[in-house]
């Protein structure tokens, strides 16, 4: 499961995209029951489904043949999860035989009385019929998985213009049961055969092979999609739907990606590094990608971001995207998704997790793997720098350092699906990696894949296997990352002693409880060469001393840079200029810029750092270098508006471009305003955004009079800029396009309209503006009150109210009342 989703319920508090959890609960083993382990009573053999589906009703009429056995010990019983459905009869088949068997339901577990006593391992069948009804099932979604009906349907009255007409699942983490009855558990495998009725027009997807096609008098055909290996209970998928298939191979198995057909033309440039990420991964981890096909399918109103379903991976629209809109694919935000979905047909599919506690080994290894990819297909910064963000973001969230990686005591499921398994884990790998070789690291993971194929997964499981190859004993690791909480808060001090030509290095940490062990690499500078050192910090405060000629140059600590920790590194600002230069790692550069970024805009040697970083190599340290010089301030302004201007000149990039413009565009210089009518020519979304937004900031009317030309090609972010422009310029005849906008627009842009729609509401007097933005903001708040988005809009809500006479008022107060009152 990828975090995109998370990603864009980062903009809920205005943070930065990656923050991305729901309010935390208590992380404590006295208010938190513990999670075991399911216990396993029947075993999952095969399951067999035939299934139709009633658009109108919305619903899943099925059939179902599933074969078991006893696990341990004999039982003359079953329980089946199935959550909100009609069972129609339920019935012993052995061959011709029939037997009618006693069930009781309670609309989530079907307890079945079996025929007779079966002994440990003796298969039977049981036959059910059934319907699903996920539209009248009561399920609670995550910020992780916004919804847990299961099986959904997309437009079925197809009374929504411009939107398909679609069927699709989402299996995790339990939900896979309220359109099939079975075991919902992780520690279940099964392998599969899925039989779908669909109307003909339709193309359709499931795990494994499709084997047989057959049409059907009524208009309808029948596709069956066998899956010989078995996998776990919420990786079974079903999409139906109007996609186009566009094909590669990959080691002569099928490689496929499903798109609406005005989509299909873009399939390899959004989807075309798959083989090659295919054979980097199988090889990288020595073991063969195992399923017999992999297919990537993009569907409409996704609950998450994307799901890694066995050899049918599902993705959210937001990976849909034409060539205009593919100038502006962020590695991030795209690329990154495929690797994460892809890596997890290894680490979840063909390992999954024992149980939800050790999600750890599903989802960490997904998000290393993004860095994973980076670095092999763009180059050490690029796998660095996704590294680093992602290591950051978890950083940024002091209530995530209280959670513990492997996490046998929580509240929900769900809550499992956060930073910790997936940001803190992946850096954690990173670590281990480090920390190993890559020889060992990946002989390790090879060995944990190989042993445990087919079958589950604990983080002890990976443990062992790394010490199988490595030689070592790794408990002192796992105790504190995996089974610990938190991370090291550290202060690094420095001192060159000139008699003994000695560097001293003290290290102090400072966070509470658990002293880290914490191996690294130290490289000290002297004479413009690196020496380096190995060192292991194992006291709460120690001092490293390392021979040195004369006083170094720099003293880089955590030379890798792959410390998950926080750190205060006091040497001089000096240091850091020389370490930008010279440090050989994308993060020694990024460092060198949050250090300049922190000094006053007065100080010239880091304000000069940054304009020399507006033209570094890697496209976020520029970004990073623009956000952190202080253009309010008119000495920075003065220094910095001609390097801005050169670098916008000869910047390939469209995002940079795009932040370029923004920058200019806060400098408010008349004479700009050929750059940014130069600009409004690009075919990037982004950059004609933000070179709209740029024009108004110069010239408003003219900006005014080009956003109403660009009305019917706008999205992304020239919709997002036109709604600003109207906003501050426009009249009541332009609200329709910033709230039909608005009601188009996915969670993201929602919050990213909202400044417009405020400005409406607070510059005109428009009773209709009012009561219909008004609506909209109490819907929203309403809608995510519980991830805190209340508290901003209210906010906002107040603040209009303040702008309007005294009955307008009324309407304000009544949402803002409506919106502290909800649920």
């Amino acid at each position: 499961m990828t975090k995109a989703f998370l990603l864009s319920l980062g903009l809920l508090a205005a943070a930065p995209a990656l923050a991305q959890q729901a309010p935390a609960r208590p992380d404590s083993t006295v208010l938190q029951q513990y999670r075991e382990s399911a216990r396993k009573v029947n075993a999952l053999v095969h399951t067999k489904l035939d299934v139709r589906f009633d658009y109108a009703k919305r619903q899943l009429i099925g059939k179902e043949w599933v074969t078991l056995q006893p696990f341990a010990y004999a039982t003359d019983s079953l329980r089946l999860d199935a959550k909100g459905m009609d069972i129609k009869s339920v019935t012993m088949v052995n061959g011709t035989d029939t037997k009618t068997l006693k069930y009781r339901y309670n609309n989530e577990q079907l307890d079945i009385d079996l025929d007779r006593l079966y002994a440990p391992g003796q298969q039977y069948t049981v036959y059910l019929e059934y319907v699903a009804k996920p539209e009248e099932l009561k399920a609670k979604g995550s910020a992780a998985i916004t919804d847990a009906k299961g099986l959904y349907f997309i437009n079925p009255d197809s009374t929504e213009a411009g939107k398909p007409r679609q069927i699709w699942t989402q299996g995790e983490t339990e939900s896979s049961s309220a359109w099939f009855p079975t075991i919902d558990r992780t520690n279940q495998k099964t392998t599969a055969e899925i039989s779908m009725t669909v109307p003909a027009r339709y193309v359709t997807l499931s795990n494994g092979a499709l084997t047989a096609q057959k049409q059907n008098p009524d208009g309808t055909r029948t596709d069956t999609w066998k899956q010989e290996l078995p996998h776990a209970p919420y990786l079974f998928m079903m999409a139906v739907g109007d996609f186009k298939i566009a094909k590669d191979t990959w080691r002569g198995k099928e490689v496929s990606y499903y798109l609406e057909p005005k989509y299909a033309p873009f399939a390899k440039q959004i989807f075309g590094n798959t083989p090659e990420m295919l054979e980097f991964f199988s090889q990288r981890l020595g073991v063969e990608y195992a399923w017999n096909k992999y297919a990537q399918v993009v569907v409409r109103d996704y609950v998450s971001g994307a799901m890694e379903n066995t050899s049918a991976t599902l993705h959210g629209e937001f990976l849909q995207k034409d060539a205009r809109e593919l100038l502006d694919a962020e590695y991030a935000n795209g690329e990154s998704v495929i690797a994460h979905e892809l890596f997890h047909q290894w680490f979840g599919d063909l390992v999954t997790a024992e149980s939800w506690s050790n999600l750890t080994v599903n989802e960490s290894f997904a998000d290393f793997s993004e860095a994973l990819w980076a670095e092999h297909k763009y180059g050490q910064d690029a796998g660095d720098a996704h590294a680093y963000i992602n290591m950051r973001n978890y950083l940024r969230s002091p209530k995530d350092a209280q959670k513990h990686l492997v996490r046998f005591h929580y509240a929900d499921k769900e809550d499992m699906f956060d930073l910790v398994s997936y940001q803190k884990g992946g850096q954690i790998l990173n670590m281990l990696r480090s920390h190993l070789g890559d020889d060992v690291f990946f002989g390790g993971l090879k060995k944990y894949l190989t042993d445990n194929k087919f079958g589950t997964g604990e983080a002890h499981q990976l443990r062992l296997a790394l010490e199988a190859v490595s030689g070592q004993d790794l408990n002192w690791f796992f105790n504190q990352w995996y089974y610990g909480t938190g991370h090291p808060v550290v202060t690094i001090d420095y001192a060159y002693d000139a008699a003994r030509k000695e560097q001293a290095v003290t290290i102090k940490q400072t966070q509470p409880g658990t002293v880290f062990q914490l191996p690294m690499a130290v490289d000290v500078y002297v004479n413009g060469k690196a020496q380096r050192h190995q060192v292991v910090m194992t006291q709460a405060t120690e001092t490293f001393r390392f021979p040195a000629a004369s006083k170094p140059t720099l003293v880089n600590v955590d030379a890798e840079k792959v410390l998950l920790w926080q750190k205060t590194d006091n040497k001089p600002f000096a240091e850091f200029a020389y370490q930008f230069k010279n440090g050989p790692r994308y993060v020694d550069r990024r460092e060198a810029v949050a250090a300049a970024t922190a000094l006053p805009p007065t100080d010239a040697a880091a304000r000069q750092l940054l304009l020399s970083a507006l033209n570094d190599k890697h496209t976020g340290l520029r970004m990073a270098a623009l956000a952190g010089l202080k253009l309010d301030d008119k000495a920075v302004q003065k220094a910095a508006a001609p390097a801005i201007r050169k670098q916008l000149a000869q910047e390939k990039n469209t995002n940079v471009q795009a932040a370029l413009l923004g920058a200019l565009g806060r400098l408010k210089d008349k004479k700009d305003e050929k750059i940014f009518t130069k600009s409004l020519e690009s075919q990037s979304y982004v950059v004609q955004g933000a070179a709209l937004e740029g024009l108004a900031a110069v010239q408003p009317k003219a900006a005014l009079a080009r956003a109403k030309t660009l009305e019917p090609t706008a999205k992304g972010a020239v919709a997002n800029a036109i709604a600003s422009v109207y906003a501050e310029q426009g009249d009541a005849s332009t609200w329709p396009y910033v709230r039909n906008r608005f009601d188009a627009a996915g969670p993201q842009d929602k919050f990213q309209l909202l400044e417009s729609l405020v400005g409406y509401m607070t510059r005109l007097s428009d009773a209709t503006v009012l009561n219909e933005g008004t609506e909209r903001l109490q819907k929203l708040a309403v809608q995510y009150k519980k991830y805190g988005v209340d508290e901003p809009i209210l906010q906002m809500l107040d603040k209009v109210k303040q702008s309007k006479p005294a009955d307008q008022q009324a309407t304000v107060q009544a949402a803002m009342d409506a919106i502290k009152k909800a649920e």
